[in-house]
């Protein structure tokens, strides 16, 4: 169950509302209704206990992770992905059809089940629509039954804007012909309304849908429904709405996620105390002073679990007494610092779970340089004695470094024996010092660990591996690190012992992972294939591998290909591999055909320079070939994939962290120069894909592949693209515009490209993407028409987030920023605009001022893959 849980809380994605179509149902009752809801979409709640014990539960592991409870039914079934066929018994068979942007993963021959209602479960429905399709219509019937059932349903819409279903008392004796045909979707079990009900947010549940009917006023103050509440990402929710939830429902609610919020106004924070009971409360993102903090939290008694940022002016002697009690029984803290302070950890005397996250920039806005000493006054005695989970991720720069060697600085003087996990994540050079030497030799005395992650410094050249003790390990990441494969097999894996436990492993940039211990070894040299092949069958449960930056190159041996070898890894969720290695031995000995065997070459003809002309049937050939590849066969395998990164091993993005923007990128691998548009066709197999990188292909010619996907890919949500084929040009936007209006479920896309033009072609075809929430493009030297970024922001009304780093002029943009802000910014309150030229010397200023949610999620690129623990927070 450890794997179910995982997935069930590994990958939060807001979820849509089911469409619902029922044999026996009028559509003329069901559509209307059920329209309404699909237009309020919104996150999915977890599931949680319903206090009549009628619900799903979620437990934490003793690992510290969210997992659930055996016995638990959820979305997907992780082992064999085989679908549950619950059966509806209360009104005998109905069908239930789901668009694939509701996020269920059910094969489509299992898209129309029967259901049946009963106590401790949820009922599931499979995707067999397109998103945005409409909801209860049949092939060859008109959605509304007749004419006269149409125009009632116009007429009752306009009566009462707010209504989205109709109920039992709103059927008039003139339906009775429809009674007669159908049943009314008030006569639906409560455990159904309940279940449809969780898809709509939460502040539309209470603001608007309770107050439809008697029946829905009830069912939407439910236990299930108010419990925990989602605001993290629900982007049209404003102060307002906030101050009349809390008011309605703030005893009820018992967790609260406000995460990234960054556009409500701080004295929102003011309302949170009416939930009395809230034991879990997440502010991340989310401006908040220490004198609002202690106001807060002294009214907050039960809270164990708490997310909050640490601003620069935070005090904490402005805690009061109240407020520091309640920090004293929190079990759980994540701090994210844009100061060097302690915020609020030597209050927390009770804590198990530490998560750290270090954003602290080197100069302050005025340029001075800052300091890793913390402030005057500060307590410096964390109590870890109780600690099991210690995890900390720093943003380049020195200071984070020297801050969060004061934290560690007590765990090295004494390690807490309960501790289980401990990870840091650090890029670049974190070295070692004896208070770190110190603590890892206590650790690997006295703790036995199930999740590690340590700087690349820390593992290069010592012994450290072979001394560590694993319990049942879910969470590896060797990052970077020099690791080779004997020490692989030999010190994490136990020489292949079963390691059934491991869900997690990222082993990005690990250059001689795959490989055995060679003195005279290069990086591009091929891969021991036994060496991953122990790897595989050890760890045969896996749910995330990373695999990038580095070149993992298979040898001619037949059936000891990487590709062959993934294939065994039937429960994988999401995969990072390489470019060079998914190409075919053979297709590296049969060299791609060069440019000048492409032309035809006649007495006279001159041959033209620049973009060369191709063969009709190269793609067709290309696309036989590529049926019988190993790629092909491992798209085949996984069908149920829901991330995929095929990324360089050399490739950089323009766009870094805290430096001026890259002008140079390396050359691709050579066994990557055989990889192109069959290829990316071989993606499309992934019906269940929920987001796709691709980065630094350098043999796409038409993008052909990329309109397989958009067609065959209904779930995609997340898109990003960087650097394929030539540079000089896109030679694949003819492609992208037509996977664009397929695209109906996209919610995020990044596109990079050097010479990229965002013209009126390209943002007409986007706006096909309906659902499409955030956009940003990479360009160094790329172009955009003003009037076409107006029109596109005017069509897709879900756009919030709006990056554009370009080659356009620094007046250019800043007046298609103001345009943008000043037209949409009072319909969105969420919106945040940033059109700057990429190689302006200001540009690391201008990054600082976006919303971490936005900056670490979508503009910033990196590989997201195994890239921390799954479940490390709720």
């Amino acid at each position: 169950m450890e794997n179910q849980g995982a997935n069930a809380a590994g990958l939060p994605l807001p979820l849509q509302c089911p469409r619902l179509l029922t044999a026996g149902i009028s559509t003329a009752g069901a559509d209307s209704g059920l329209r309404g809801v699909s237009q309020r979409c919104g996150p999915r709640r977890a599931l949680v206990p319903r206090g009549r014990g009628e619900g799903a539960s979620r437990l934490q592991s003793a690992s510290g992770f969210h997992t659930a409870p055996a016995g638990t039914p959820l979305l997907r079934a992780e082992h064999n992905r085989a679908p549950a066929r619950p059966r509806l018994s209360h009104h005998g068979a109905a069908a239930l059809k789901m668009a694939p942007d509701s996020g269920w993963h059910l094969p489509p021959s299992c898209s129309t089940l029967k259901m049946e209602a009963r106590p401790g479960t949820r009922v599931m429905a499979a995707p067999e629509e397109p998103c945005g399709g409409r909801a209860g219509e049949e092939p060859g019937r008109d959605a509304a039954g007749s004419s006269g059932a149409g125009r009632r349903q116009r007429r009752r819409r306009d009566r009462a804007a707010a209504a989205m279903f109709r109920s039992e008392e709103e059927i008039g004796s003139g339906e009775s012909e429809e009674e007669s045909n159908g049943v009314n979707l008030m006569e639906f079990s409560d455990e159904i309304l309940l279940h449809i009900l969780s898809y709509v947010p939460c502040t539309d549940l209470v603001l608007n849908v309770r107050r439809t009917c008697r029946k829905l006023a009830t069912l939407c103050l439910d236990k299930s429904l108010t419990h925990t509440v989602l605001l993290q990402k629900d982007y049209k929710v404003n102060k307002d709405k906030v101050k009349q939830l809390m008011r309605d429902i703030g005893k009820e609610i018992y967790q609260l996620n406000m995460a990234g919020c960054y556009w409500l106004p701080s004295s929102t924070i003011d309302h949170v105390t009416r939930c009395k009971n809230l034991v879990k409360l997440n502010l991340s993102g989310c401006h908040i002073t220490s004198l609002r903090l202690s106001k807060m939290l002294s009214t907050l008694q039960h809270l164990h679990s708490l997310a909050i940022d640490v601003n620069p002016g935070f005090d904490a002697s402005q805690l009061s007494s109240e407020c520091k009690a309640t920090l004293s029984r929190v079990s759980e803290l994540k701090q994210t610092l844009y100061t060097p302070s302690y915020g609020v950890v030597p209050c927390c005397t009770s804590l198990e779970k530490l998560l750290l996250y270090f954003e602290i920039l080197d100069r302050s806005r005025e340029g001075f340089m800052l300091s890793g000493q913390l402030m005057v006054g500060e307590s410096n005695v964390p109590h870890y004695q109780n600690l099991r989970v210690f995890y900390a991720r720093l943003a380049p720069g020195y200071v984070n470094q020297e801050v969060v060697r004061l934290y560690l600085a007590v765990l090295s003087d004494r390690t807490p024996e309960n501790l289980h996990a401990f990870l840091i994540s650090a890029p670049g050079s974190f070295a070692e010092t004896g208070a770190t030497k110190n603590l890892l030799d206590s650790m690997a005395r006295n703790v036995c660990l199930d999740a590690l992650q340590l700087p690349k410094a820390w593992i290069n050249g010592s012994g450290l591996l072979q001394h560590l003790k694993f319990n049942n390990p879910f969470y590896f990441s060797f990052s970077r690190c020099t690791l080779s494969g004997g020490h692989l097999i030999q010190r994490v894996i136990n020489g292949g012992k079963d390691l059934k436990s491991l869900t997690s492993l990222n082993l990005s940039g690990c250059v001689h992972c795959l490989a055995p211990e060679s003195l005279f070894r290069k990086a591009e040299d091929d891969i021991d294939s036994s060496i991953l092949e122990s790897l595989v069958v050890s760890c045969c449960n896996l749910r995330h591998l990373n695999l990038s930056a580095a070149h993992h190159h298979s040898s001619e041996s037949i059936g000891n290909h990487l590709c062959q070898l993934l294939s065994r890894l039937k429960h994988l969720l999401s995969l990072a591999l390489p470019v060079c290695s998914i190409t075919d031995v053979a297709a590296n000995v049969e060299k791609p055909p060069t440019v000048s065997n492409l032309v035809p070459q006649t007495f006279g003809r001159k041959v033209r320079i620049g973009i060369q002309t191709y063969p009709r049937n190269l793609a067709d050939q290309a696309n036989q070939k590529i049926e019988s590849s190993v790629f092909w066969a491992l798209m085949g395998n996984l069908r149920y994939l829901e991330t995929l990164e095929i990324i360089g091993s050399s490739f950089s993005s323009a766009m870094p962290r805290n430096e001026p923007a890259i002008r140079n990128s390396l050359p691709p691998c050579v066994r990557a120069q055989s990889v192109g548009d069959a290829e990316v066709a071989a993606i499309s197999q992934l019906t269940y894909l929920q987001s796709l990188t691709l980065a630094q292909l350098p043999n796409i010619l038409t993008g052909s592949g990329l309109i397989h996907i958009g067609l065959q890919c209904q779930h995609l949500r997340t898109l990003s693209l960087a650097n394929l084929g030539m540079m000089g040009k896109v030679v694949y936007m003819s492609a992208l515009m037509d996977m664009l209006k397929h695209c109906k479920c996209l919610r995020d896309l990044r596109l990079e490209q050097p010479y990229f033009c965002a013209g009126a072609q390209f943002f007409q075809a986007l706006s096909h993407c309906s659902s499409l929430q955030r956009l940003c493009i990479v360009s160094r030297s790329g172009t955009l028409q003003s009037d076409a970024v107006m029109s596109f922001m005017a069509n897709c009304l879900e756009v919030i987030m709006c990056h554009m780093f370009m080659g356009e002029s620094l007046t250019v943009c800043k007046s298609l920023q103001q345009s943008i802000v000043r037209s949409f910014q009072a319909d969105r309150p969420a919106l945040n605009v940033v059109i700057f030229p990429l190689l302006h010397e200001d540009l690391t200023e201008v990054i600082r001022d976006v919303p971490m949610r936005h900056l670490d999620e979508i503009t910033l690129f990196k590989s997201r893959v195994a890239e921390e623990p799954p479940n490390l927070w709720w």
